[in-house]
C-alpha cells in the first residue's frame, strides 16, 4: 500500500473508534427511569428523557396541474383498459 492509502485507512479507523466510544457515553448519560417506583414520576422521567418528535411538514406531491406530465400515464390507462376486458372466468 502507498503511504497516502495507509494514512486514509488510519484516519478512517480512528474515526470509527471515536464514534464507537462516543455512542456508549451518550447511552450511559441517559437517566435511569426504571429505578423510579412512582408511576407518574417514572412517566415524567421518560417524557423528559425522550421528548416527542415534531411532525415533519407534508411533502408537496406532483399533481397534474403543476405542468409536469407523466409520460407513462396514457400508456398505463390503455393497459389497464385492456386488462379490464379480459375474461377470467371463461
Amino acid at each position: 500500500m502507498t503511504p497516502a492509502r495507509t494514512s486514509t485507512w488510519t484516519r478512517a479507523l480512528l474515526l470509527a473508534a471515536v464514534v464507537g466510544t462516543s455512542t456508549t457515553a451518550a447511552v450511559a448519560a441517559e437517566p435511569n427511569c426504571r429505578a423510579i417506583e412512582s408511576t407518574n414520576a417514572r412517566l415524567s422521567c421518560y417524557d423528559a428523557a425522550f421528548p416527542p418528535r415534531t411532525a415533519r411538514p407534508a411533502q408537496a406531491s406532483i399533481s397534474s396541474s403543476s405542468g409536469d406530465k407523466d409520460p407513462f400515464l396514457a400508456e398505463d390507462a390503455r393497459t389497464a383498459a385492456k386488462l379490464k376486458n379480459i375474461c377470467r372466468g371463461c
